[in-house]
């Protein structure tokens, strides 16, 4: 099959600044569905993934995430919520943007074509043959992410990719590509929108499904999520009094003692 940049074709919709503003609404809400749609055509291959992912994470190893613009902050921002969702180590799931912090809020200028780059920040972590990383790239040609793969591969470092363009040249050297057809963009070449959509789902669905199977999750609460404000820890109370059967100012002093649900229901399911 031969490697066309869908991402760049022009849009399905013209004349935008004409149009109403429910219109513009309507056509953009039409084309995410078509974004939703193309992930669920991509379970087989997320599934696979995460089933590599998974022996990789129990095995002491960690997810790195690497992108650019866009696809870099999505990648950081999953990475993120690990921690306070799963009380993960902040070091289990990293995110890796192009032009470092400082890119998060804003974009710099040709980071994302520095073809050495990409590689060196992945290895201030120490990265190796435990670890599993993700490229992230709409296009599936950014450079700073696509020559970080394939040193990734030549240092026998698993790796898979996140694109909207099949057979682009990151899921060509990548072992677990992830190829998301979402079509052209709503504003041509704006793959912060159908494709950004896609790949946020998709990352939510990496890490959650992987927590899931490490055992952060009991029934469908988040057991280890970390008590951080009050809404958590009403939610934490919540959780005890249900696991456990017992009032509010039962399951609030069990909390308070313990600090967390997890060690709770450890402690009581041990009396």
């Amino acid at each position: 099959m031969d490697f066309k940049r869908i991402t760049e074709k022009d849009s399905n919709y013209n004349n935008l600044e004409v149009k109403s503003i429910l219109e513009l609404l309507e056509n953009i809400h039409t084309e995410d569905l078509i974004a939703v749609k193309a992930v669920s055509n991509s379970l087989p291959q997320i599934k696979n993934l995460i089933s590599k992912l998974e022996n990789k994470l129990k095995n002491n190893g960690r997810l790195f995430y690497i992108g650019a613009g866009t696809s870099g902050r999505l990648g950081v921002l999953d990475a993120s919520e690990c921690p306070p969702t799963f009380g993960t180590d902040p070091e289990k799931v990293v995110g890796v943007i192009a032009g470092g912090n400082k890119a998060l809020s804003k974009s710099i200028e040709n980071a994302e074509d520095d073809g050495d780059q990409g590689w060196e920040d992945l290895n201030k972590y120490n990265i190796g043959s435990k670890d599993f990383v993700i490229g992230i790239t709409a296009s599936g040609t950014t450079t700073y992410v696509v020559e970080a793969i394939k040193k990734c591969v030549e240092n026998n470092i698993s790796t898979g990719c996140i694109t909207s363009n099949p057979n682009s040249p990151v899921a060509n050297h990548c072992d677990f590509p992830i190829e998301i057809n979402v079509g052209p963009e709503f504003l041509t070449g704006s793959s912060r929108m159908k494709s950004g959509t896609a790949q946020k789902l998709i990352l939510n669905m990496i890490t959650t499904v992987s927590m899931i199977r490490l055992g952060r999750v009991k029934g469908n609460k988040m057991i280890d999520m970390q008590l951080t404000n009050k809404k958590l820890n009403e939610r934490a109370v919540k959780i005890l009094m249900g696991e456990l059967g017992v009032d509010k100012k039962k399951a609030s002093d069990l909390l308070s003692k313990h600090k967390s649900v997890r060690t709770v229901l450890n402690n009581f399911n041990e009396k």
